[in-house]
């Protein structure tokens, strides 16, 4: 391979610790002194934010007070087998809706060790929309939501067994109904 190309590639080659200039949610965060990690934003340019678990609930109510008065979305993923289980969170500003202006929007994530501790604090008492969410997150990929008001599986019977979207799920051959009677 010639030199020319070797350059090339290596400019093509993502920085794997590539430091992002602080975007105006992340400013927020540090001048109140709280803990995070700032990831590159996604393709339309919204602020990505990973936080700690326990760390949850402060950034949440922080972000809530200085204006992002919705939770859009709540939900979890896989990273893949022996990898993190991930819940994000996309806050937005509706206020912002009235002025015509382009929305105020965040997305925050904690990473969780599938081996380890898969509790994070609910975000209900802040945003009632997120019980369904947490609900189903709590189904399909086994994290609990400390102080959620209704905790048990929303669409798997309340006795399976396993989280069914973790990518290291095995599938039952059967699953026998309980008389209902």
């Amino acid at each position: 391979m010639s030199e020319k190309n070797t350059n090339k590639n290596q400019e093509i080659m993502p920085e794997k610790d590539k430091q992002f200039e602080p975007g105006p949610i992340s400013k927020i965060l540090l001048s109140k002194k709280i803990e995070h990690k700032e990831l590159e934003k996604d393709h339309l340019g919204v602020e990505i934010i990973s936080i700690e678990p326990n760390d949850l609930f402060q950034v949440a109510l922080e972000l809530k007070n200085n204006g992002f008065n919705y939770l859009q979305c709540q939900g979890g993923y896989d990273e893949g087998p022996g990898l993190k289980i991930v819940c994000f969170y996309h806050l937005i500003d509706l206020s912002d809706l009235e002025k015509d202006e382009k929305l105020r929007e965040v997305r925050l994530k904690v990473f969780l060790s599938r081996d380890g501790d898969l509790t994070v604090p609910s975000l209900y008492k802040l945003f009632r929309g997120s019980d369904w969410q947490e609900r189903e997150t709590y189904d399909m990929f086994g994290v609990k939501f400390e102080g959620h008001p209704h905790p048990k599986r929303l669409l798997m019977p309340e006795d399976w067994k396993g989280w069914p979207l973790r990518k290291d799920y095995v599938q039952p051959d059967f699953y026998e109904m309980q008389d209902a009677y």
